[in-house]
């Protein structure tokens, strides 16, 4: 029997928690759904999702900090469901974890299609990942088989995402890199959409890692400081 990949739905409307549910199954995947935050973390560490589909208005505990612990705990993809189209909604939620982010109504064909997306992306950088893959960056240290990072002796945690766009920029140090072109390479996405991901997740680096590290070329894209001097280690 092929693997299904785990999904949890975290909404608190039964009726869209339910349809989702139903879409995702008849497209194979195995899903789970709970209808308020806390059981959420309950489920999610009782059962290890591959992916979480977590709307933003929740009782007892609200989406933003579900998402929170999730990535403390394990890091995680988590698409996000809000009602409302508010970019102060988007940017906090993709600035503490969060991979994607979908307004209701939504299509489910489309639902469907990014969930596809983020779990394709998760498991090529999973394959991709050398056990030789270690890259050092001053006092930052890149770990490509675990997924790990450490500042200056300290892991520091990053999501799935924070990790992968690391990643990608310590790949060509001081090679300005489009938003359009980190959208495709980091998130498999084919439009620039997006753009407004790229920045809330290069602001998140910076908080974690350093305000230095990621330089703005404005009008163009980002680039890892060429006055960071990188090696190779295996």
């Amino acid at each position: 029997m092929s693997h299904k990949p785990r999904v949890l739905v975290v909404e608190d409307e039964r009726t869209i928690a339910e349809a989702i549910a139903a879409r995702l199954e008849a497209e194979g995947f195995a899903v789970d759904q709970v209808h308020d935050g806390l059981v959420a973390l309950e489920r999610a560490a009782a059962w290890n999702p591959e992916l979480v589909v977590l709307d933003v208005m929740l009782p007892g505990l609200d989406g933003h900090e579900v998402c929170r612990r999730l990535q403390a705990d394990r890091p995680v993809p988590v698409l996000m469901l809000t009602a409302r189209d508010d970019e102060t909604d988007l940017l906090v939620g993709l600035g503490i974890g969060a991979d994607d982010y979908m307004t209701k109504p939504f299509s489910m064909r489309e639902l469907v299609a990014r969930i596809r997306v983020l779990l394709r992306r998760v498991e090529r950088a999973r394959s991709a990942a050398s056990p030789a893959a270690i890259v050092d960056v001053n006092g930052l240290r890149i770990d490509g088989a675990s997924r790990r990072v450490w500042s200056d002796a300290a892991e520091v945690h990053l999501t799935p995402t924070e990790f992968d766009l690391l990643s990608c920029l310590a790949a060509k140090p001081g090679t300005v890199l489009s938003r359009e072109s980190l959208l495709a390479e980091v998130w498999g996405w084919a439009d620039a959409s997006g753009t407004r991901t790229v920045d809330s997740h290069v602001k998140s680096l910076r908080r974690k890692l350093g305000a230095d590290l990621v330089r703005t070329v404005h009008g163009v894209g980002y680039a890892l400081q060429v006055g960071y001097a990188l090696e190779q280690r295996s």
